[in-house]
Order: structure tokens, then sequence, then C-alpha cells
């Protein structure tokens, strides 16, 4: 499979380790290498059989259930592309992506916009179909993933297979990941986080835990325990959340976890000290980059003990990060500037057009975040050039906030990014309601934006103010 070197992986580990666990699902069920590529043959052989062909587009609601591996990767071997998204996506906004992409297909999702199946109600078939990959390349469309963008409405990126199989390879490079590991995946695969973990472990031959989140902390403890696990992703609220519900007993494992992967959104200084005391030999890496440059840069926290401040540096030497000014020039070492990123990992494009406006400058491709960089090569992040509000790793539009206010009842407001009072998702959202714009009280107010947004985007505080600071054009002004 000249296209995809994660599915080359899959079927070399399944002829040299075939009876290897590749997972222990949800379930209880082990799935070794051998049945995975199997079964990832059955699910391509299924799309095709479905009158599914290269170049069409699938949804997949992204869910722990074995068979969204198994599509998503027969999707692959078809030569067909991936629309991965949140299971817990409202239907606004999924009909959004659908009258984006016109899949031919969607999967754990109930809709009547276009064909639609759950996991459990078909059947991989036994009569497979012989697929050739010629004419498939590597820089073909595998995924694309959606996210939020400053308009309101969810970008399409475009990442292809040599982005898909790049990113995990960076990443296996710098973590230093082997088939020996076994790694609790708790993290939502509808993010390039999680789906970048699984895609990791496939590439090395390592076994996956697959584990709905870390909700139920004692059930995190006991897959540790009965599967020995040596490594796992988070997001900096999820340790928040552990360390207030557990305090430093995830410190017992420190003698088997290996490493330790972060990423998403900022982590206190002091959060990072307490978790090299807790894993003094474990690796703990944490990244910044965006769906679009996935984990451009990275810094481990026991070599960066003195400077835990900083993003790090380029992932590998072929990641190349730079600080530009607004004239797109490289600013000086201290200077801040726009955080712009080149690289193997790096997407093509968006899927629209004209979400490509002013994206890229010289072949770098533009964050949207502000930081310096060091005489050393360090990036430290200064601030969000971008409007977008990080709340425990998830990026949320202001607009679209403000639309659903403005849908609610009120006429005229405004939401920023202030941060969690509760100290535990970094950042949150306040609505910024204009007085004299809305007769409905603010307990009606919430009811309605609860039905047309999910949980993680409502305000976490409201203020009524007399008017919003606006720029001399008349556009809103969320940042000073």
């Amino acid at each position: 499979m000249s296209h995809s070197k994660i599915l080359d992986s899959i079927f070399r580990h399944s002829v040299k380790q075939p009876g290897k666990a590749a997972f222990h699902t949800t379930d209880g069920h082990t799935v070794t290498y051998k049945q995975l590529a199997d079964n990832v043959i059955r699910a391509a052989s299924f799309l095709y059989a479905s009158g599914i062909r290269r170049g069409d587009r699938i949804m997949l609601s992204a869910q722990k259930e074995i068979e969204f591996v198994y599509l998503y990767f027969g999707a692959h071997l078809a030569g067909v592309i991936n629309v991965v998204v949140d299971s817990k996506s409202k239907m606004e906004h999924l009909r959004h992506i659908i009258s984006v992409v016109k899949p031919a297909m969607a999967f754990g999702i109930d809709t009547d916009v276009c064909i639609s199946r759950q996991y459990g109600d078909f059947d991989l078939p036994d009569v497979l179909h012989d697929f050739d990959a010629g004419g498939l390349s590597d820089q073909d469309t595998a995924d694309i993933m959606f996210t939020s963008g400053t308009t309101g409405n969810p970008k399409g990126v475009i990442l292809t297979h040599h982005n898909v199989f790049s990113s995990a390879d960076n990443i296996n490079r710098f973590i230093g990941n082997t088939p020996e590991d076994i790694e609790l995946l708790g993290l939502p695969m509808c993010h390039s986080f999680g789906l970048g973990r699984l895609r990791c472990n496939m590439l090395t031959g390592a076994t996956v835990i697959l584990h709905n989140g870390f909700a139920n902390i004692k059930s995190v403890f006991s897959a540790f325990e009965k599967f020995h696990v040596t490594g796992f992703g988070m997001v900096p609220a999820v340790w928040a959340y552990i360390k207030r519900l557990s305090g430093s007993r995830i410190g017992r494992y420190s003698d088997q976890i290996k490493y330790i992967e972060i990423g998403s959104a900022a982590m206190p200084l002091e959060d990072k000290e307490l978790l090299c005391s807790l894993f003094p030999s474990a690796r703990i890496c944490m990244h910044y980059g965006l769906t679009e440059a996935s984990r451009a840069v990275f810094m481990e926290f026991h070599e960066n003990i003195d400077d835990l401040a900083t993003a790090g540096k380029g992932v590998v030497p072929g990641v190349d990060v730079k600080i530009l000014r607004e004239d797109g020039s490289e600013a000086d070492p201290g200077e801040e500037g726009e955080i712009c990123v080149r690289g193997n990992m790096v997407t093509p494009s968006y899927f629209l057009p004209e979400d490509n406006e002013n994206a890229f400058i010289d072949g770098y491709f533009r964050t949207g975040d502000w930081g310096r960089k060091s005489e050393l090569g360090n990036i430290y992040l200064v601030a969000r050039k971008k409007e977008l509000i990080n709340v425990g790793g998830k990026k949320v539009s202001p607009i679209e906030i403000e639309e659903a206010l403005e849908k609610a009842g009120v006429g005229e407001s405004m939401c920023v990014s202030v941060p969690d009072p509760d100290g535990v998702l970094g950042e949150v959202p306040k609505a910024l309601l204009v007085e004299g714009t809305f007769d409905i009280g603010l307990e009606e107010i919430k009811k309605r934006l609860a039905e047309s947004l999910e949980t993680y985007k409502l305000p976490k505080i409201y203020e009524v103010v007399k008017s919003v600071p606006k720029t001399a054009s008349g556009k809103k002004q969320r940042t000073v």
C-alpha cells in the first residue's frame, strides 16, 4: 500500500506478530493484529459493496467502537476519505459538515440527511474485494477534520496519507514509542490528538486499550493494573480532574509508566513540576500544534526542568517553525510575532477554497497564535491572536456562541475568553449581553442555549453591559 505507510505497518505486524494484541476493547474483547488486518480488508470490502468508491467521502462518528477503527483504516485501504466528527456534536453542526463534504454514507450518526448506519447494525462481509493501490498516492486525501473557525463555521482541514503518517512518525521519534508500549487511549478520537495517538501505536505495532475517557478514575487505575499500561495521553483539564479526585495516587504507577503525552492547552507550571515529581523516570512530553499542523513543537519536562515555560522546538529537523512579523519578515530572537509552521505534517489546504485566504505565507501555515523564539530556538507562546476559546483542549468559536445567543432572543452580545474560575478547563466562554436588547430572563437564555450548543461551548459567566467595545470599523473588539 504505497499510498499509506500506516496500512503497510498494520499488515506487516499482522504477518510478523499475528497473535499480538492490537486492541483491548471497551466490551472486554481482544483484537489481534491478524484480526485487525483481516477486518480492515473486510471493512474496505463492505464500503466497496455499498457502492462507495475512491475519492468518495464517508462520515465517521468517533466512538470507542472497534468497528470505527476497522472502517477508518478500511477507508484508507479503499482510497475513500474519512470525515471524522465528534459523537456528541449537535445535529445543526453535523448538517453543516454534511452540506460541505456531501458524504456517501455516515456511520454512528442518526440522520436522514444521508445514508446512515450505526456501528452495530451491519456485518462485515466474508467475500473480499481485491484492492489495487495503483493510482493512489501518499498525496491523496486520507482524512478531513473539521476545526472551529473565527467565522463561526468550522473549517475542513485536508490531511493527506503523507501528513497522517509523518505526524505519527514525528511523534514516535520524539517520544520514543516502541512495539512494547501498552497505551491507555482515553482521549476522544474526534480530535487530532486522540486520533493521532491511535495512528502512532498502529505504526509501531503497540497495544491500545480503548477506554471511555477519564471520568471514572477508578476504572482508569484498574486498567493500568490489569494491562500493565506503559503510557497514555491527556489534556491539562484531564490532569486537573485526576489531581482533584485522586491527589497523588497516580504516582503509584510511576515504575510502569514510560511516557505521557500532554497537549491541546496550556498547563500551569506547578502542575508540570508535580508531574515531574510523580513520574521521575517517565518521558513527559507536551506538544503545541493544531489540526492543520499536528504536534509542530514538542518539549520534555525533565529535559526542560529549568525552563518549563517553553513550548519547545520543532519536533524533527524537517519541521520548521518561524516567528513572522505582520509584513511576513522573520522576527528577531525575543521579538513577538505570529507562529508559522512548515513541515511534512502540515495540511496542504482547507477543503473550501475560501478558507485558504491568508492561511499560508511563503509555504508556512499561519497558526494565528502569537509567540517568540529564543536565541536557542525555543518557542514561547505569548497570546492567541485568533479569538478561539480553548476550553480544556476543545476550540470554541465566540461567533458561534453569539449566533446562538441571537437565536435565543438576545439582540446584541459578545463572547470572550476568561480564565476558568474553577481552575480546571483553562479558558471558558464569558457572554456579555447588551442591556435593552433582550426581554427574557437569564435562566431562559441558558435553557435555549443548551438546546443548540454542546455543553463545553456554553458560557460559564454572564454579564449584562451597556455596550460592547468595537473597532472604528464597527467590528467587535474581543481582545485589547
